[in-house]
């Protein structure tokens, strides 16, 4: 949930990248942070487990306007994307304002995509929040590799809520702007209605 800061008239919103493992939800992050400002954006933090990395930083994105006479600052992170490490899931996810959900395309990966949805869907249930109504974005990661599956496979798998969705290529930038603004958007207009 969106945390209010009278003092600097600022919303700070949380979004969280989840899916299973080195689907490139870091690589998403690193692009995003490598192309924003320095002035607005704030530092990079990497906490590394034994194979894969979390990620955090926030930014204050000068183009969005105001909500209610407050400026919106948006922190994203990135959960660990093993199974082993759902308690660090659930405690990123903790006050999440909106997710993105980064599936791998390849063909090989789809039970993970899966089973990493449905972890989502409990987790945001344990938060207290809807996951039927939770702000949430999909992006098909990795869609310049071989041997993908379709984008048609990939909806009916995953996207039962029928939610903005985005082809992408993170380690080349394809998609990854397209991805964070629909989610920006879905954010701010559940926080105008009041959210949860």
């Amino acid at each position: 949930m969106s945390f209010i800061n009278y003092s600097s008239r600022e919303i700070n919103c949380k979004i969280v990248y989840y899916g299973p493992g080195l689907c490139g939800k870091t690589t998403n992050l690193q692009y995003i942070y490598k192309r924003m400002t320095p002035e607005t954006r704030g530092k990079m933090i990497s906490l590394a487990t034994e194979t894969e990395r979390t990620l955090f930083f926030d930014f204050l994105p000068l183009s969005l306007g105001e909500v209610r006479g407050f400026k919106t600052r948006f922190h994203l992170y990135t959960v660990p994307g093993q199974v082993f490490y759902d308690a660090s899931r659930r405690l990123i996810l903790r006050g999440v304002d909106g997710v993105v959900f980064c599936a791998d395309s390849q063909l090989t990966r789809m039970d993970a995509n899966v089973e990493s949805m449905e972890n989502l869907r409990v987790n945001l249930q344990e938060q207290g929040r809807n996951p039927d109504r939770a702000p949430l974005v999909i992006q098909y990661n990795k869609r310049d590799l071989q041997n993908t599956a379709s984008l048609a496979e990939l909806h009916a798998l995953l996207n039962q809520r029928n939610v903005p969705e985005f082809e992408a290529s993170a380690n080349r930038g394809i998609g990854v702007f397209e991805t964070l603004k629909s989610v920006i958007k879905l954010v701010l207009i559940d926080l105008k209605r009041g959210g949860r």
